[in-house]
């Protein structure tokens, strides 16, 4: 009997992949364990072992095929003794009939549903389109307009204003004289909308082109370049738009001398064997793991069934990848040397930037740091990556004028960092409180040793 190889799920949150690369082909024969693709999740590109014994009799997806859905068929093995040639392709499930086909109103998730009609009250049928020269000059009679409000599903009321359809001057076919989406494709651009001011003709003197909609915004035609969204780009929207729309946050700014921090860096350097170096941003993950232990209330999620407080400082550090951003995570951050956590880091970061990350390198942290100080960034503010709840931002160090502990004025370097907070697990005095331990820890970094 054959055995279907499917798209495996990589990591927690894999919705769908991509195919990158067979490395077996129709005919080889896989023992378990034997490596047969290369799958690009929404972080990293892995490898795909094959679980079971056979003969590849049928490759179903070809390398290279975005969106390949988890569960998905790709391929399929056939057993000892079974012969390859014979084996057939599993049958896709049949498709939904259509709405025009069946007779019943199309609705898309969007459509919210109108209340049930009578039982004495006949289906609605699908009726052909009406004559555009009609309904330009007279609207058709219908419910929609009977109480001065047009009755139409969101998805037929995008298509109108995509396509400039005037939907008042429609009649609908859904339920309760609905309009909906056949009505609207029915009708054709021939039901025009008013114009809108500032808008020109085409073929005008100044030669405008008239714009295309993408996205619910207008562009030239020929103005832009349309690249397709990778999988992180995808996720990284999805996730990030969730958790600014959804998770109730707050900014705190606080600014930090570094002086001290610095030449106790290079001390660190010039002791350090095997070349370590230490970074800025080492004694940064050090020093937050330190002020979480120090204030575990801050150490925190949000979840429906409560606040999970956590046991270990597990930071997550934002790295630049090709096509978004990648956090990998430095585990019980609060027990490993400076030394460990800049050997970690950098493993970290280079096989991030090859996507060689496996899925439980970069989840499961518990607070995050995102540094732009390189790039000349002084001062900004994070999303907070769900379902961590915090993030710290890091603004560049510079030479600023501040006022000392014996009120004389000097120059110090100085950086500014910015928490942001999930309000529904910690409040204001709370991330307050996690900063003056984070402050304690950068200006007195001997106090880490402590």
């Amino acid at each position: 009997m054959s055995i279907n190889i499917t798209m495996p799920a990589l990591s927690p949150t894999m919705e769908e992949g991509t195919l990158s690369k067979w490395l077996v082909k129709e005919g080889d024969t896989v023992s378990s364990g034997d490596i047969i693709a290369e799958i690009e999740t929404d972080k990293a590109t892995m490898e795909v072992e094959a679980v079971d014994e056979g003969t590849v009799a049928r490759i179903l997806v070809a390398e290279g095929t975005e969106g390949v859905k988890v569960n998905a068929v790709i391929a399929v093995l056939a057993e000892e003794g079974e012969d390859a040639s014979s084996v057939e392709a599993p049958k896709a499930s049949p498709a939904p009939a259509k709405a025009e086909e069946s007779g019943k109103d199309e609705r898309k998730p969007d459509d919210k549903p109108e209340p049930k009609a009578a039982k004495a009250e006949a289906p609605a049928r699908s009726e052909p389109a009406p004559k555009t020269e009609k309904l330009a000059s007279t609207p058709l009679p219908s419910a929609n307009t009977a109480d001065g409000r047009i009755k139409a599903s969101p998805l037929a009321r995008r298509i109108a204003d995509m396509k400039g359809i005037e939907l008042k001057a429609l009649k609908g076919t859904g339920p309760r004289g609905r309009i909906i989406k056949r009505d609207v494709e029915g009708a054709g651009a021939g039901v025009a909308a008013p114009a809108q001011a500032g808008s020109r003709p085409a073929g005008s003197p100044d030669g405008l082109i008239l714009p295309q909609v993408l996205d619910d915004r207008v562009y030239a035609p020929d103005s832009y370049e349309l690249k397709p969204l990778d999988g992180v780009r995808k996720v990284v929207a999805k996730r990030l738009t969730t958790s600014f729309m959804q998770v109730p946050h707050f900014p705190l700014t606080i600014d930090l001398e570094l002086d001290h921090l610095l030449a106790s860096r290079t001390a660190i350097n010039a002791a350090a064997p095997n070349g370590i170096k230490v970074s800025v941003n080492d004694l940064l993950i050090k020093a937050s793991a330190m002020a979480l232990m120090d204030e575990p209330d801050c150490n925190a999620s949000y979840t429906d069934k409560g606040i999970a407080y956590h046991k270990h400082a597990h930071v997550s550090v934002a790295v630049a990848i090709d096509g978004g951003l990648i956090t990998p995570v430095i585990f019980n951050a609060e027990d490993k040397g400076l030394g460990e956590i800049s050997e970690e880091m950098k493993d970290l970061a280079g096989r991030a930037r090859e996507r060689k990350l496996k899925p439980q390198e970069y989840s499961g942290g518990t607070f995050s740091i995102s540094n732009l100080g390189m790039f000349g960034i002084k001062n900004f503010a994070s999303i907070i990556n769900q379902p961590e709840g915090m993030i710290l931002s890091v603004g560049a160090g510079e030479k600023r004028p501040v006022v000392n502990a014996k009120g004389e004025l000097a120059v110090a370097t100085v950086m500014s960092v910015t928490l942001t907070c999930d309000h529904r697990v910690i409040g204001g005095a709370e991330g307050a409180k996690w900063l003056q331990a984070f402050k304690r820890y950068v200006e007195t970094p001997e106090a880490m040793l402590l």
